[in-house]
């Protein structure tokens, strides 16, 4: 029953708080394997290539389902859906405390790809459902700033879980707390137009703003392959894209090799190497909460969108090139330095989520998002593997240029293929 109360309710900060959590929960069981990265090739004997498959392996999964669960989200919504999926990767991380071998833990990363797969485009269905156009760049900027800030604290202390229950300890720990958070999330999370304690100032407010849009049993778009050629036959869709693919190389950098980039290219202490890598994790936190709060507020001040969204995504992009300038210092300070500027910058762009709330056909979001996620999946296939290779002699200079370089095209593809930003009509669809 919908409350009629004529002042608004704020329910949507709670349920974006529960994104939130959802976002750092996912980062956390996504990149632990980072942290344990160099006792798992000590005791279980993988060198440089094979670690990057290990971290690859993530990829192959995340990336090949997203467009099918994207399909599921289009049809089903995201609160049962979810909740499966936080229940399913946590318990894979589990498991991994309890692998033996190289198979062992392709196998579960694969499984924890496959289930984590649907996970950003939930957040982005949500997004949609609750939040008027004027607030969607903020609200994405809020919850993807849970896998900055959940791993620039996170990472200290599972360095510190690490050192005092081993590797297999640190998966077990993380692993529960996803699981009980994943049951939670069943009996927390309703649609607007079902949550209780929502008022219909809200729902109106929300719903002339341009938000409103729910997937639910009785609203559901059936999938059709000429809708997926669709919307790869767009230029301003496949500027997102690529966009996105570059956007999340530098991400993948920083949650599976960095760690090892400090310990050992940079002879780290381990303790002192979560510390450090503490730092860059603030800075895209705090510049992807500037660009989003900063996107809405050229919005709301009559900023054409082209403008109030792409101009930090590209600036962002731009600094992500920094990241080249630590192979010519040798100061732990200044690594960081320059680490932490290119990962400020990521943060900038990291919004990129908003370009498919605000581009992609309106029943078509969630195979857009699945098709925009695909190629950050992408990204966390080759990246890894392709750093491996890069640093098997031990330098990872050439691997830093390789993440710049990246950096350069998605800056290029935003400026010159996504052009004006306004949704991709459909006829029949819209």
């Amino acid at each position: 029953m919908i409350n009629t109360a004529t002042r608004p309710t704020k329910i949507r900060y709670t349920i974006l708080a529960a994104v939130f959590v959802n976002v750092v929960i996912n980062y956390m069981d996504r990149s632990n394997i980072s942290v344990a990265g160099s006792m798992i090739s000590k005791e279980l004997d993988l060198d440089s290539v094979k670690m990057g498959y290990v971290f690859s392996a993530f990829g192959w999964t995340y990336a090949s389902l997203q467009i099918p669960s994207s399909v599921l989200i289009d049809r089903y919504g995201v609160r049962v859906l979810y909740a499966l999926s936080l229940v399913l990767w946590s318990a894979a991380t589990v498991t991994i405390g309890i692998a033996e071998g190289f198979v062992a833990l392709i196998a579960l990363r694969l499984l924890i790809g496959m289930a984590e797969a649907p996970a950003y485009p939930m957040n982005n269905s949500i997004v949609t459902s609750w939040f008027p156009d004027q607030e969607k760049a903020s609200a994405i900027a809020t919850y993807t700033s849970g896998q900055y800030l959940g791993l620039a604290f996170l990472t200290p202390l599972l360095t510190l879980i690490q050192s005092y229950a081993g590797w297999r300890g640190l998966f077990y720990i993380t692993g529960t707390i996803g699981v009980l958070w994943g049951i939670f999330w069943y009996f927390f999370y309703r649609n607007p137009s079902e949550h209780a304690k929502v008022n219909q100032a809200e729902l109106t407010y929300i719903r002339e703003g341009g938000g409103g849009i729910e997937v639910r049993p009785d609203n559901k778009m059936p999938f059709a392959w000429k809708n997926f050629g669709f919307i790869l036959s767009k230029r301003k869709l496949w500027g997102i894209y690529l966009g996105q693919f570059c956007v999340a190389s530098t991400s993948v950098f920083f949650i599976t090799w960095f760690p090892q980039y400090l310990i050992n290219f940079r002879k780290m202490d381990f303790i002192k190497s979560g510390i450090y890598a503490s730092f860059p994790f603030i800075c895209a936190f705090l510049g992807v909460l500037l660009s989003g709060f900063l996107s809405d507020y050229l919005v709301k001040k009559n900023i054409s969108p082209s403008v109030a969204r792409k101009t930090p995504v590209i600036f962002g992009m731009l600094l992500g090139v920094s990241i080249l300038f630590a192979n010519y210092v040798t100061s732990p300070f200044w690594v960081i330095f320059f680490m932490s500027v290119a990962f400020f910058g990521n943060g900038l762009a990291s919004i990129t989520w908003v370009f498919v709330s605000l581009l992609a056909p309106k029943n078509l979001i969630g195979l857009t998002g699945g098709t925009f996620n695909f190629m950050g999946g992408l990204a966390s296939i080759i990246v890894p593997i392709v750093i491996g290779y890069l640093v098997r002699d031990g330098d990872f200079s050439p691997a830093l240029v390789f993440v710049g370089l990246l950096a350069v095209t998605g800056r290029l593809s935003y400026i010159f293929l996504v052009g004006k930003v306004e949704r991709v009509l459909m006829d029949g669809v819209e």
